[in-house]
């Protein structure tokens, strides 16, 4: 997974030609820590000419968890074009996690087509 700050922003996730998956976290949240591993194993997995895999602190980076209007973390948001696609914020665990990006792995393929 790649750390992606405010400097980096918008080489990495606007101006990226395949979609990108964006991970919004913080430290102090525990549900975030439980998905970074499932994250890292969508990362390991995922054809990377299909879509980027990116982490964000949403401490560390204010401007964009302002921008991105984050009301809860941890908060994925699929970017593509510079535009998001999808917006997942409130689940609760790996289940509802996994239910998630397999919605979002289906949109990928039907975007990169």
């Amino acid at each position: 997974m790649i750390a992606v700050n405010e400097n980096s922003f918008d080489q990495e996730v606007l101006e990226s030609s395949v979609p990108v998956l964006i991970n919004f976290w913080a430290p102090w949240c525990g549900v975030c820590r439980l998905i970074n591993p499932i994250l890292g194993q969508v990362n390991l997995f995922a054809d990377s000419r299909l879509v980027k895999v990116v982490s964000i602190n949403a401490d560390e980076n204010f401007k964009l968890a302002n921008t991105y209007r984050l009301k809860t973390l941890p908060t994925l948001l699929l970017v593509q074009g510079g535009h998001v696609c999808e917006r997942i914020e409130g689940f609760n665990g790996r289940d509802e996690l996994k239910l998630a990006l397999e919605r979002i792995s289906s949109q990928c393929h039907l975007y990169s087509a």
